[in-house]
Formats: structure tokens, C-alpha cells, sequence
């Protein structure tokens, strides 16, 4: 009895065309890709990105803000960053990392390593330069550095972490080392200076200024971790229990004492107002009064230019215009 130890033709053409089937599907149809609008996409070969010669963040006016001995530390290759549309293609060794550049708020107390703390992501602790330990709320916004893909994507493992953290040291920095500017006019021993200069009153009044600072300190971000901070906006900062209601009673005699000083500064500008407007009622009087005087003495003196006739017939003339107003002339006898 013959036995056939080769499966019919028939089955070995089935497994070419489903090896082939899934082939296409495996690797050419399911290598489509699309990128949305506010999504940007960067790709690697067999690991490595698409990069752009040997162009480095560095050559990037991004980073400016870094200082001389970070420029080595954060330098990174420039990427291919493949822009919204579609349908694109990639081979199987091929890899694609798509990246959300909308920006997000992020509650400025959150930890991503540990939700629960800073009393479950809701605030943020902060001590002051005058020793209380302060509670800060606010958000901040953000937003992926399309320009700095690859510090985002390979640079470091978890980037939300480390810019938190970046963020959360400069900001307890600056609460720790604040001092108000001070007030215009106010001398170097001003009683009510002194009294503003309760740390936690300052950062209180000065929620904007320190807003813009954090910007300012928080540039470096984009060409550290690839993450730009858009704003920052701390809401409130609450004092301990403990002195909550001696900050109160301090605000409002400081309050109180800033009420009266202006009142009494309005009242002074009011005076000298006054004062400036009654020198210049004055002045104009006197104006008046000496310019017909001027104009008298112009004319006698062309007059007595004209010769003696002409100054004797004028005071003839102011006699007669004199005489004939007066009702009454009291004239001296000859002797």
C-alpha cells in the first residue's frame, strides 16, 4: 500500500495564502496610522528617533533660559515631529509615540507618585520666611513642548514627576525667601512698612507678583523635561490655626492706621492744592495791578521823548479830567 507523506497541494497553497493574508494585515494594514490636531507624533527605527542631522536643543533659542552649566546636562537631539493628518506608514520595526500638546491643568498639590499626600492633592505646605508653616492652593497649566519631543518622550522616565517636583521646590523657595517691595515714599524705618512686613501678609498682596515669578523661574522647564508651564496660579495661601486670628487682628489695625494716613496725605494734597491756587489768585492780582502801572510809564516816557511841551500839556490834561470828576477841589493859597 502506497502512502502520500506530502499534504495535498491544495492545503500547502491554503497556508501560503493565509501566512500571506496575515502578513498584509499584520504588518502593512495595521502599519496605517493618523495623527490628530492637537497631537504630534514622533517615530523610531529598530529604537532610535528620527532625528534632524545633528541638530540639538541647544542650537534652539528654547534654550536660552538655561544656564551655562546646564546647557551640557539637557542637550538633546532635535526629532522629526510628524505633524497632524494622515493615513502615514510604518514598517513592523518601526515604532510610534504620539503626544498630546493641548494644554492641562494640574492641580498644584498633586503628587503623581502619591496621590494621598499633601492631604490627598488638595494643598500644598509651605513654611515663610517668618516660620509658619502655610497652605497653598491653585492650579497650574501646562502644556508639552512640541520643540522638545525628545526630552519628553526618552529624556527621563516619568517627565510629570520631575517637573512637579521642579515646580513644587521653586515655589517653596520663593515663599520661604520673600519680601515685599516696598511702598513708594516709604522711608527705610516707616512704621507702617514694618508692620506690612509679615511674610504671609505680603504673599497674600502679592499673589500676582509671584505668579509672574514663577513663570519666570519655571521657564527652564522646556528645554529641561519638555514641558512649558503656560501660568501659574496660586489662589490662596491660609495661615496656621494657631495664628490665624492674630494675622486678623494685625490686618485690621494695620487696616485701620493705612485708612488714616490716607485720609490725612488727602487732606494735606488738598491744602497745598489750595495753597498753590491762592499764590497763583495772588500773583495775578499783583499782575494786574503793576501792569497799568508799566503801561503809564511807557507813555510818560514817550512823551517826555516828544519834549517838554507835550509832558506839561498831559498833566494839564489829567488836572482838567481830575478837576471836572471832583466835587470839591481844596487848593493851597499863595503866599
Amino acid at each position: 500500500m502506497e502512502v502520500n507523506l506530502f499534504p495535498p497541494m491544495s492545503i500547502f497553497l491554503g497556508f501560503v495564502l493565509g501566512f500571506i493574508a496575515w502578513f498584509l494585515m499584520r504588518y502593512l494594514v495595521a502599519g496605517l496610522y493618523t495623527v490628530d490636531q492637537n497631537e504630534r507624533a514622533v517615530k523610531t527605527v529598530f529604537g532610535r528617533a528620527e532625528r534632524l542631522g545633528a541638530q540639538t536643543t541647544l542650537d534652539d533659542p528654547l534654550a536660552e533660559v538655561l544656564k551655562p552649566e546646564e546647557r551640557e546636562r539637557y542637550c538633546y537631539p532635535q526629532v522629526r515631529v510628524i505633524p497632524p493628518g494622515g493615513p502615514y506608514f510604518k514598517w513592523p520595526w518601526e515604532k510610534v509615540y504620539k503626544v498630546n500638546i493641548s494644554t492641562q491643568t494640574l492641580n498644584m498639590a498633586f503628587d503623581p507618585e502619591d496621590p494621598q499626600a499633601n492631604l490627598g492633592g488638595s494643598k500644598l505646605s509651605a513654611v515663610t520666611k517668618d516660620q509658619l508653616d502655610t497652605g497653598l492652593t491653585g492650579q497650574i497649566r501646562y502644556r508639552i513642548s512640541e520643540r522638545n519631543l525628545y526630552a519628553y518622550l526618552f529624556g527621563v522616565k516619568r517627565p510629570i514627576v520631575h517637573v512637579m517636583g521642579y515646580f513644587i521646590s521653586v515655589l517653596r523657595e520663593r515663599i520661604a525667601n520673600y519680601t515685599a517691595p516696598p511702598l513708594v515714599g516709604d522711608a527705610g524705618d516707616n512704621t507702617i512698612a514694618s508692620v506690612a512686613g509679615i511674610s504671609i501678609n505680603d504673599l497674600r498682596k502679592n499673589l500676582s507678583a509671584i505668579n509672574e515669578h514663577m513663570e519666570r523661574d519655571c521657564a527652564s522647564s522646556a528645554p529641561r523635561y519638555g514641558i512649558v508651564f503656560d501660568a501659574s496660579l496660586i489662589t490662596g495661601i491660609d495661615p496656621p490655626h494657631e495664628v490665624e486670628s492674630a494675622l486678623a487682628a494685625i490686618n485690621t489695625a494695620h487696616n485701620q492706621v493705612s485708612s488714616d494716613i490716607s485720609l490725612a496725605q488727602a487732606s494735606a494734597d488738598q491744602k497745598i492744592v489750595q495753597s498753590k491756587r491762592a499764590v497763583e489768585i495772588e500773583t495775578l492780582n499783583a499782575h494786574a495791578e503793576v501792569e497799568p502801572l508799566r503801561a503809564l510809564a511807557e507813555q510818560l516816557t514817550a512823551l517826555r521823548a516828544s519834549g517838554a511841551a507835550a509832558l506839561a500839556a498831559y498833566r494839564r490834561n489829567v488836572r482838567l479830567k481830575l478837576f471836572r470828576e471832583a466835587s470839591h477841589v481844596i487848593q493851597e493859597a499863595a503866599q
